[in-house]
């Protein structure tokens, strides 16, 4: 393939004890590929960690002129990007070698526009645990409203609609407002049932404090124009799908 076909597009901030791990499994893939960085002036020394491996050609490096947060550095990327997908990585987290190579041939084959991968979790400390969440062959926007399945670190999407609907809203889960957004369209997403994103599972994050996740996530459906019966059903569809996970 002699065209770009991935941008992988990576937030940084304050991310100095991780982010070596994580661009050098983005370095490893077996894919053709441009690394967009946004520095999202980092108080710690993550920036003095990126500059060696500036020296690759495959890297694109942009610094916020001011903090911006993840989901406007995200944006910040896309809008940089030259590939035919994009995919994000968040600085904490990492790849098997051979998640892009994959993904594309997925991609491909299911002419798709959005698709995710299982993830193994590590610890904060990046220990790998024996737990793995796996994915769906096929997700669609009914089934996605009772529940998140496509992680961010193991997303890849088309490069036009990542531009069409841009992530926003960062006070909630922007993400999950994006994968929504586009699969109400009438798109299926497509999942790669493989550990090949290893996700650190970080205190204190989005992610990590369950009781701020929930309260996004009902916000998330009534961003999306659900009444109050109507948010309160598919809220209890994903506490059910959450507690069957750590099942």
């Amino acid at each position: 393939m002699s065209e770009l076909m991935v941008s992988v597009v990576m937030p940084a901030y304050n991310c100095e004890r991780y982010i070596d791990k994580a661009i050098s499994s983005v370095l490893a893939q077996k894919a053709s590929l441009e690394l967009v960085i946004v520095e999202d002036r980092s108080t710690d020394n993550t920036a003095e960690v990126i500059k060696p491996f500036l020296s690759d050609s495959r890297i694109i490096y942009i610094q916020n002129e001011h903090n911006m947060g993840a989901a406007a550095s995200r944006n910040a990327g896309v809008k940089r990007a030259l590939g035919k997908y994009i995919a994000f990585l968040d600085a904490d987290d990492c790849w098997r070698e051979d998640k892009l190579e994959k993904q594309l041939k997925l991609m491909e084959e299911k002419n798709a526009v959005l698709s995710s991968t299982g993830r193994q979790i590590m610890t904060e400390e990046g220990r790998l645990t024996d737990r793995y969440m796996g994915i769906p062959e096929e997700i669609t926007y009914k089934q996605l409203l009772r529940g998140n399945v496509l992680n961010t670190s193991g997303v890849m999407i088309r490069t036009d609609m990542a531009r069409k609907y841009p992530m926003t809203q960062e006070q909630l889960h922007e993400d999950y407002i994006t994968w929504l957004s586009i699969l109400k369209e009438g798109y299926t997403a497509y999942g790669l049932d493989e550990p090949l994103l290893m996700y650190r599972l970080m205190q204190g994050t989005k992610s990590g404090n369950k009781l701020k996740s929930a309260r996004m996530t009902y916000g998330v459906y009534r961003y999306m124009g659900y009444n109050v019966p109507q948010s309160l059903y598919y809220f209890i569809c994903y506490a059910v799908n959450g507690v069957r996970k750590y099942m």
